[in-house]
């Protein structure tokens, strides 16, 4: 779909919100627009001696309840288009969680995997040293995405140490412990989508161990969501990653997948186990399951495949993998989305404690976050759940519309300019 716009996409969900709400165009214009876009360049001396330049992002859709907040993805196909819709999805999901940030993302355009360790060093400083002016513990705080990890953030915050001439972690969320991370954030995202699960079976007077659930995608998101989920009884059937599909109608070995996927930089390439097969990619949104778990990219369910999909229920992990097109199918199919701006939003409430630790110095057990973690996602889930029931709209367009209800009134509490 070489003219989808995500952030035309994020705009046309918003509006019919707004709609819904009875809000006029200048009620909530300013959300249309991000407050602020910086595009860089970044020139890395390679092992060789040769200079490459890449191009970097950063943009911060919202301030208006918090400091901006967003991951930073390292990505060839990272461009400003995506960048500006993850940062207004962020707004959105911060809004849902109801934590006191704005929206924000950062990209850069370049495949990581074809650096070595020095160069994604000098690339991540460099990048740092760019858009410095405009993050802080009270500007912006970055965190990790996709192809983006702890290690990274770790030198995000020396970097900006070394700029700001003092150590503070808070800058960036998503450390290693031993710079300021929290114990529980690694797990956060992927524990948030099984909260939002097991809430959802409550409601609908479902047994979680009678669900059964095909995966797509099998980072960090997947991955862990996956196992926490198996762990609960869910028999998974199918998980496909870049590397391929595998599938076994008796359900998958996932403890086993994700040990071997990671020790091997988090790939399950080489995979292989009894009764298990390797299916084609497209037979995945196929498969006769519970659950469709969407752990992947953006742009994955969309004209083109959601038709495939049997599955009644699409609990999203990855940010935007559904488009309006194959949303407004699914509605019309009966097929429930869970959408991403209230199931994934564990991973940035978890971002949040971890800020809140750094900020006081004072840190939780791995057993007290994931209790803060459970509540919060249970009190995101009952307030989007009660506008979808109020308004009789799916569950996207209420978590859009409790969004906007917050983003809105904090804007005008705090008044404009003009």
């Amino acid at each position: 779909m070489a003219n989808y716009n995500p952030y035309e996409n994020m705009l046309d969900v918003l509006d019919k919100a707004a709609q819904v709400l009875g809000y006029q165009k200048e009620d909530y214009e300013f959300v249309r627009y991000p407050e602020r876009e910086l595009t860089v360049s970044i020139p890395i001396r390679m092992d060789d001696g040769h200079v490459e330049v890449f191009s970097g992002y950063r943009v911060q859709h919202s301030t208006a309840r918090g400091a901006a907040k967003g991951g930073i993805r390292f990505h060839p196909q990272s461009d400003e288009n995506e960048v500006k819709a993850l940062a207004a999805w962020m707004t959105i999901k911060n809004a849902i969680g109801n934590i006191p940030y704005g929206g924000a993302k950062g990209g850069i355009r370049v495949d990581p995997h074809k650096l070595s360790a020095r160069e994604l060093e000098r690339l991540t400083r460099g990048y740092v040293r760019k858009i410095y002016p405009i993050i802080g513990p009270d500007k912006d705080v970055p965190a990790p995405d996709v192809n983006t990890n702890g290690q990274i953030m770790a030198w995000i915050a020396d970097e900006y140490a070394a700029l700001s001439g003092s150590w503070q972690p808070g800058v960036v969320t998503g450390k290693p412990l031993a710079t300021g991370g929290s114990l529980g954030r690694n797990e956060a995202t992927g524990r948030g989508l099984l909260f939002t699960l097991e809430t959802w079976c409550e409601k609908n007077h479902k047994d979680i161990r009678n669900l059964t659930m095909a995966v797509q995608g099998f980072g960090n998101v997947g991955s862990v969501g996956a196992l926490l989920m198996h762990q609960e009884g869910v028999k998974i059937t199918t998980i496909g990653d870049i590397n391929g599909t595998w599938h076994n109608p008796r359900g998958l070995d996932i403890e086993a997948m994700y040990v071997y996927a990671n020790s091997h930089g988090r790939s399950l390439k080489g995979y292989t186990e009894e009764g298990a097969e390797i299916i084609p990619d497209s037979e995945l949104f196929s498969q006769d399951v519970d659950v469709l778990f969407m752990a992947a990219l953006e742009n994955q369910l969309n004209g083109s495949t959601m038709e495939k999909v049997k599955a009644p229920l699409i609990l999203e992990g990855a940010n935007g993998p559904t488009t309006e097109e194959a949303d407004a199918y699914f509605e019309k199919k009966g097929i429930e989305v869970l959408p991403d701006v209230m199931s994934n939003v564990g991973g940035v409430v978890g971002s949040y404690f971890e800020w809140v630790q750094n900020r006081t110095g004072y840190y939780w057990t791995e057993a007290e976050y994931n209790e803060r973690l459970q509540k919060k996602m249970r009190e995101a889930y009952e307030d989007v759940y009660a506008l979808k029931e109020k308004y009789h709209v799916t569950y996207r367009l209420a978590a859009y519309m409790l969004a906007l209800q917050r983003v809105v009134e904090a804007q005008n509490t705090r008044g404009f300019l003009g």
